[in-house]
């Protein structure tokens, strides 16, 4: 079935910048990309796009445009999302004029949305810029959206985190803990994406603003199912879809810069050959 919406979509859209084993990037603005996708065909939306805040993957514009913008993509993704689809928005903060330096652009955008707002889930990280006048930001915000506040997946048993410091503890001779591990919360404690001669993650492309995988299948993985179809409209270094691959997920995605779908062409194919190289290797040993 999800291949079946893959190629309406390809059939649609045309052929695309990059393809291969259920992963789709177009090489065009997701806003023009999404109006000619039809109604209810996604299962799930996992992306950050562009902060306005000079990034080289960005062109400034006034804050009151950059909001329009956001509502006017976000409205369809809305679309394009099926009844009971989520649709997860990583954001970060900029400066509002005479107002703050570093507002959440959570706090601007949440309700300017058709979507229902079940929760904001804050991300941790430890690296990150040192200041000396205020203190380092080491946060950003998640804003997890669902189209039905009654009808929506949420697999916590998927999720859930096994660092459990007391897991045989009991009342009334039961556990008190599930066996799985316990709720994550809503403060998700995941290292960034860093760079550097000594402290590069092993994931790192040479994308300057790059998803961290572990939360990216987080958020997957809670919100939706194996065999479903992600999109990610700012695909950038292709966490998206390559942690769509891991998980059994299709994906189709957006990226106005050519060379970053470069990126993520070479990290999704690394990852299939990988993967072939594995499991020849797992057949040689028995």
């Amino acid at each position: 079935m999800t291949m079946k919406k893959l190629n309406l979509i390809k059939s649609i859209l045309g052929t695309p910048s990059f393809e291969e084993d259920g992963v789709v990037i177009y090489n065009r603005d997701c806003l023009d990309g999404m109006k000619q996708i039809p109604d209810g065909l996604i299962d799930a939306t996992i992306t950050s796009p562009p902060y306005n805040i000079g990034k080289e993957y960005e062109k400034l514009n006034n804050l009151n445009d950059y909001l329009s913008w956001c509502e006017s993509w976000i409205q369809q993704v809305h679309r394009i999302t099926k009844p009971n689809g989520t649709f997860w928005l990583n954001l970060g903060y900029l400066e509002v004029e005479s107002k703050g330096l570093a507002v959440p652009i959570p706090y601007l955008l949440w309700d300017r949305t058709p979507f229902y707002l079940i929760q904001e889930v804050i991300w941790n990280y430890s690296a990150g810029v040192a200041c000396k006048n205020r203190f380092s930001p080491r946060n950003e915000k998640l804003l997890w959206y669902v189209k039905d506040k009654s009808d929506y997946i949420f697999n916590l048993d998927d999720v859930r985190d096994p660092n459990v410091k007391y897991p045989n503890q009991k009342k009334n001779g039961k556990l008190k803990c599930n066996p799985n591990g316990k709720n994550p919360s809503d403060v998700w404690q995941i290292p960034k994406v860093t760079s550097g001669r000594n402290r590069s993650s092993a994931e790192r492309t040479p994308h300057p603003a790059q998803f961290p995988m572990a939360m990216v299948e987080r958020m997957m993985l809670a919100s939706s199912n194996e065999g479903d179809l992600i999109l990610d409209p700012f695909m950038g270094s292709g966490s998206t879809a390559e942690c769509a691959l891991r998980n059994k997920r299709m994906v189709i995605g957006f990226e106005l810069e050519e060379k970053y779908i470069g990126y993520a062409g070479q990290r999704i194919t690394n990852y299939q050959e990988d993967s072939k190289l594995t499991t020849a290797q797992c057949a040689l040993s028995f």
